[in-house]
């Protein structure tokens, strides 16, 4: 450790992305959709005038936040948006879990939460998994003295996701503080939160266009809430960053959102595909979890994840294996492509005999 880090740095245990490989192999490790963005993305980028590029984009990003409005049926001023969901969340830690009182979370989720709770000095509190491997609403709820509650919805890399009226129970049990919804895999499968938050002026729902949107390399993400959580996250925003969207990447977003016809084809590829591939890993003897995701999570109880992990990259196949207590026999796959899929059923059939 260099004697330069302040103690905050040195005790920092940062968040480890999945593996980017650079040669060619079926990549299922990162919960990329395998499919294009819509074809309006591509007629925007080639429209975009360099000469923008000189300027400073809008610093309230008002014309992708007017779109997003417009999608999700919210006004404006309940709209939020930054460089990515994680940049969001990241926000949202800042302006409202700060309260010297724990966060409460699952023990099993995204493995950001507790990085973020390490680099703002939140204590964490988290919450077991309950038999199904759910996320258990109700202990989250029970909680007292918090500074708020966060959970991602399907949850990550479980895949569960929680009805509405399990998340509106939790709602009004926990009126005091934040409650934040992750919803990056909602498009999958799962129901939005969203339509509560006029009933619920603590709860926040954030989302990215990286999963069902298929762009991920654009860093691209929003959060919809009440007018004064809203206020809060562009309170901390303008302390920290007024520019963090930048124009090319609000005209992507926009020309992302006016093609539903597009978002709704690609996500509904990804779900019947995701369907077909859980019941080959089931005839292959993997338990594999509910997943309302762009992923499944599996294993199998005659091989080990991590022999699993080993044989599929050897045969140009990546998978996400986390070597956890908890999560150690397990393979997180990401639903590619059907040829993608197939590849994967082969190389396992040639692992499993």
């Amino acid at each position: 450790m260099s004697q330069y880090w302040s103690p905050a740095v040195k005790a920092l245990t940062p968040y480890i992305p999945g593996e980017q490989p650079r040669e060619r192999i079926i990549k299922l490790n990162t919960n990329e959709n395998p499919y294009p963005p819509a074809p309006g993305v591509g007629q925007a980028l080639r429209d975009y005038a360099t000469d923008h590029l000189r300027l400073y984009p809008d610093p309230t990003s008002a014309a992708l936040r007017a779109k997003l409005a417009e999608t999700y049926g919210v006004e404006n001023q309940q709209v939020f948006v930054g460089n990515g969901s994680d940049e969001v969340l990241a926000l949202a830690f800042q302006a409202f879990f700060c309260h010297g009182a724990p966060l409460d979370a699952p023990s099993i989720t995204y493995s950001f939460y507790p990085v973020y709770a390490n680099l703002y000095n939140v204590e964490l509190r988290t919450h077991p998994l309950n038999a199904q491997w759910e996320v258990d609403l109700e202990s989250l709820g029970a909680a007292s003295a918090r500074s708020g509650v966060i959970f991602a919805n399907p949850n990550a890399p479980t895949g569960h996701a929680h009805s509405l009226e399990d998340i509106e129970t939790l709602l009004k049990r926990v009126t005091d503080r934040v409650v934040l919804v992750d919803e990056a895999y909602v498009d999958f499968g799962a129901e939005s939160a969203i339509g509560l938050i006029d009933r619920y002026p603590n709860l926040l729902v954030t989302g990215t266009f990286s999963k069902s949107r298929s762009l991920a390399g654009l860093r691209l993400g929003y959060a919809i809430g009440s007018v004064e959580l809203i206020d809060g996250l562009h309170r901390v925003k303008d302390s920290f960053n007024s520019y963090p969207v930048d124009s090319l990447a609000s005209l992507v977003g926009i020309a992302a959102l006016d093609d539903k016809a597009h978002f709704n084809a690609s996500r509904e590829r990804v779900v019947t595909t995701r369907e077909r591939t859980r019941q080959r890993l089931e005839a292959l003897g993997f338990e594999v979890l509910p997943s309302k995701a762009n992923f499944v999570l599996a294993q199998h109880p005659e091989h080990a994840g991590a022999q699993l992990f080993a044989g599929l990259r050897e045969r140009g196949v990546l998978v996400r294996h986390f070597n956890t207590q908890e999560l150690n026999n397990f393979l997180r796959i990401t639903i590619g492509t059907d040829d993608e899929m197939d590849s994967l059923i082969e190389a396992l059939e040639a692992i499993c005999g």
